[in-house]
């Protein structure tokens, strides 16, 4: 008998006048009756829809069915027969965008919450002690270099682990993570749970090397030469992206890579850490995605008045709608319908204004889409002393040029088959280094395919 209430089980939430000064965790996590009730709104369709929409094919009603009998560690388990990192995908990816998204539930009402029931299956383990990982018996004799230590690389390494592979993962920053460490803010996605998703990798064996940057530091042939057959390329995009419109050269002028670093990565929020914190007063974020969220997010906890400056109107941000409620329960100002044109700075070179203009969408165009203009005569100033660009990323180019002959798009993302396989005969790539810009899960499943077919070739 399932649960027939229409809406999923509550989460519970810090309030929002006490989050938006604080970095503690928004979102506390179900309780075991709140797991079990909503897991009970399931009713395990036979064709399984929502794994189709699951990039790394967990098994969601088999591990909820477990949840509705109690038994949390075999739905725990069940849950990492596929996925890597359950306590970082249950609270970070876009779920109603995909396995929810394909939820029957959903026809009439809300979809059942498999991110919340995922995130408490994690969070229950890491509680109890629960361990999954261990090396294997037996290794073979092949070596594989992982570059990259974000949620491809770590899936990758992981799957490849698992079959007896020696890997070794490089990553340039100080710690391991990639996007998990530096670009998620610690109250959506704590970085002691990033921490014990890379430890139980470890586990199976796993190398990580920090502060290495392939195509620097060391280069492939140089790998080759110290025994590594097979690579692949999980470094991300990590390289931002301007406007490139006047004043963008001003001090307080950040891209939203570096702000996030800045207070994800060096915590400079925290006294006792030696990164200064920017002391802003009035910041706009440009932008309308989630990292524009995220950047709003964590400088107003740094005492900012935030607005977040955005072309289109909010029903066409491609943020998650759950970010953007957060948002504005926070006390966000959302100055949508408006685009920067130009940063104007004092006599010191420190931002002072902001000068935008309004817009206005046009009719939908044959795919639906509504494209937007400026309306003339509309321009005004903002007096502000932070400008945070949020408008997207890409691969940085220094890998990519020290590797003869390998492919990439006008994006600079490296080309790749349907195994995540580049030009190279030995290098697979994929997750941002591939989309660019995109979200954990699907770096993930990308990630796990390419595992699987380094497996093929190593045979």
């Amino acid at each position: 008998m399932y649960n027939k209430q229409e809406f999923k089980t509550p989460m519970p939430h810090q309030d929002a006048d006490v989050r938006n000064k604080n970095f503690s965790e928004v979102s506390l996590g179900y309780t075991l009756e709140d797991a079990i009730n909503e897991a009970n709104r399931c009713i395990n369709c036979k064709t399984k829809p929502c794994m189709s929409g699951c990039p790394v094919n967990v098994d969601i009603p088999d591990f909820i069915s477990f949840i509705k009998d109690g038994d949390i560690e075999s739905a725990y388990r069940k849950i990492k027969e596929k996925n890597f990192l359950p306590a970082v995908c249950g609270r970070v990816c876009p779920q109603e965008n995909q396995c929810e998204m394909k939820c029957v539930r959903g026809v009439k009402g809300e979809s059942v919450g498999i991110g919340r029931l995922e995130r408490f299956c994690a969070d229950w383990a890491r509680a109890n002690g629960i361990e999954t990982e261990s090396a294997p018996a037996e290794l073979v004799e092949k070596k594989v270099a992982v570059i990259g230590a974000g949620p491809a690389g770590l899936t990758c390494a992981g799957v490849l682990a698992q079959s007896g592979i020696q890997v070794e993962i490089f990553e340039s920053l100080n710690k391991a993570g990639g996007v998990l460490s530096y670009g998620i803010p610690e109250f959506r996605l704590p970085k002691e749970i990033v921490k014990y998703e890379v430890d139980n990798l470890k586990k199976l064996g796993v190398k990580i090397h920090t502060d290495v940057i392939v195509g620097k530091t060391v280069t492939i042939p140089q790998l080759e030469e110290m025994g590594f057959t097979a690579f692949f390329i999980g470094s991300g995009a990590g390289l931002p992206s301007f406007m490139n419109i006047e004043g963008e050269g001003y001090a307080g002028v950040f891209s939203a890579n570096e702000f996030l670093t800045r207070a994800n990565l060096m915590e400079c929020y925290k006294d006792e850490k030696d990164t200064p914190a920017p002391q802003l007063k009035r910041v706009v974020v440009v932008g309308g995605g989630n990292v524009a969220m995220d950047a709003a997010r964590v400088a107003k906890r740094m005492g900012s008045d935030v607005s977040i400056v955005y072309r289109r109107g909010v029903e066409q941000m491609p943020a998650r709608k759950e970010e953007i409620y957060h948002a504005q329960e926070e006390g966000i100002n959302f100055l949508t319908l408006n685009n920067p044109v130009r940063i104007i700075g004092d006599e010191n070179g420190f931002v002072k204004q902001i000068e935008c203009i309004k817009m206005e969408l046009t009719e939908p165009d044959a795919s639906g889409r509504r494209g937007v203009k400026a309306v003339e005569g509309s321009k005004y100033l903002m007096d502000v002393d932070g400008v945070i660009m949020a408008i997207g990323t890409s691969p940085n180019p220094l890998l990519k040029n020290s590797i003869m002959g390998i492919e990439v798009n006008r994006r600079g993302g490296f080309v790749v088959d349907e195994n995540m396989k580049t030009s190279v005969h030995n290098i697979w790539a994929g997750g941002d280094a591939v989309t660019g810009s995109a979200t954990v899960i699907e770096a993930m499943g990308a990630g796990q395919k390419a595992a699987k077919s380094i497996l093929e070739y190593l045979k």
